[in-house]
């Protein structure tokens, strides 16, 4: 169901709209997490490191995927808050459009430059077959991948959290099952890991369009709904590139830092590849729950409600820490148990390089996720050039620092890059905030 994030408690309103897409990012993660563990448990710790090899690849593209969902949702959201549904139903289709073409120039480069992308990053000879076939599959999926995370912004911005984390709580538990089935069932190896992620996202993503669809045929309008504005293409674009561009920089800092990693053996990038699918559960929590964050301002900032933004901040952050507690607690204290769920019989390189990982990164949560959560008041209300600032700084600083570090301090450096680029961006994201013109927002939203 559609819902007004503008009227309410705003602490209760946010909560109950975040939760859901709490679950739904649990959901999200289970299928790289499904993947990571089927390969390092029933296949070898060769499979896992080939899997978190092309993982680091893939992040390029759900870099977009995510950008398009943030440029639909804040637009969505925005003209939904100020009731201008006839514009809002011509945004929905304007992003459709627009994303079926970027849709087939991402597929085309995925085609041709995946095995060149694997070689840059130095990907050892062991695994190169695997990782390459692996990402192949991946690409021919991406489609299902884009509309899904585009119907998902939509139902965003129409404040429904509950309808895509019905449909991925369903894909992504069968995912499990498929991942088990085709891996020891039919022997497919990592092939069977990538082909099951493929069908049962297909699966969530063309039900979320069909229901989409019905959706914006049951929101009667007195305006003239048009199939595409340029204008309007502008609008989501202004919002969707800065994100896009966030976070295939983040990527390509990922792929670099990858590259470095690779450099200490299959041991190290398996270790890794365990560890940092666990921390990115949690990153990928604190940022969905950001993107919930931005709805909601952008829904008031729609609307006029401009001290709700302020309110709704401090509610959200109340809710990053309540997560980030259980995250640190069992992360810290058990991290061998949660690495070793990954593989059977590690090496100690593995098992050691994911502990260490973990026990570094995770009393931090406290600091990331206030900066993501800040993060979505950013976007929410447009202040894209802040947000970018904020989350270059951490970007540069952590991948050059891990370059650095690693030379002095072998794979541990690595780790300690992290923490410093966190809270150097999350200072930067606060300091914005503090200094936002919201009612100069207000006023470019007409």
């Amino acid at each position: 169901m559609n819902k007004d994030l503008t009227v309410g408690k705003p602490d209760q309103v946010l909560w109950k709209f975040c939760l859901p897409l709490f679950g739904s990012v649990i959901f999200q993660q289970m299928y790289n997490i499904a993947d990571s563990l089927v390969a390092g448990k029933f296949i070898g710790e060769n499979a896992l490191a080939a899997v978190g090899n092309s993982y680091e690849i893939t992040l390029i593209f759900i870099a977009f995927a995510f950008g398009c969902n943030i440029g639909c949702s804040v637009i969505v959201s925005q003209l939904f808050g100020a009731k201008e549904l006839g514009k809002m139903k011509t945004a929905i289709y304007t992003a459709l459009i627009s994303c079926m073409v970027l849709c087939a120039f991402l597929m085309l480069f995925g085609i041709t430059m995946g095995g060149n992308m694997l070689s840059l990053i130095k990907t050892p000879n062991v695994i190169m077959a695997d990782s390459k076939l692996y990402l192949d599959i991946y690409v021919w999926g991406f489609p299902f991948l884009l509309f899904y995370n585009i119907a998902t912004g939509i139902f965003s911005g129409l404040g429904d959290s509950k309808t895509p984390f019905l449909f991925l709580a369903f894909s992504s538990t069968s995912n499990i099952l498929v991942d088990i089935w085709f891996v020891k069932g039919f022997h497919m190896g990592v092939a069977g890991v990538a082909w099951a992620t493929f069908l049962c996202q297909g699966v969530s993503c063309i039900l979320s369009m069909l229901v989409i669809f019905k959706r914006l045929q049951r929101i009667q309008t007195t305006e003239t709904v048009i199939p595409f504005s340029l204008e309007l293409l502008k609008r989501i674009a202004a919002i969707a590139v800065p994100s896009i561009l966030q976070q295939s920089f983040i990527s390509i800092g990922n792929i670099i830092i990858q590259g470095v990693i690779n450099g200490f053996g299959p041991g190290v990038i398996a270790g890794y590849a365990a560890s940092v699918k666990l921390n990115n559960l949690v990153i990928t929590s604190f940022t969905t729950l950001g993107n919930g964050i931005s709805n909601y301002t952008a829904q008031n900032v729609g609307a006029g409600k401009l001290t709700r933004v302020k309110e709704g901040l401090r509610a959200g952050i109340k809710l990053v820490w309540m997560l980030s507690v259980p995250f640190v607690l069992l992360y810290v204290g058990f991290g061998e148990f949660f690495v070793n769920i990954f593989l059977d019989e590690p090496s100690l390189d593995a098992l050691n390089t994911g502990i260490m990982f973990l026990r570094i990164l995770a009393p931090f949560y406290f600091v990331i996720s206030v900066k993501l959560a800040t993060d979505g008041i950013l976007r929410g209300a447009g202040m894209m050039k802040q947000f970018m600032v904020a989350t270059f700084t951490d970007l540069v600083l952590r991948v050059s620092l891990a370059i650095i570090l690693a030379k002095a301090f072998g794979s541990v450096g690595i780790w300690c890059a992290w923490p410093i680029g966190w809270i150097i961006g999350t200072m930067l994201s606060l300091m914005f905030y503090r200094t936002g013109d919201w009612n100069e927002k207000r006023r470019n939203i007409r």
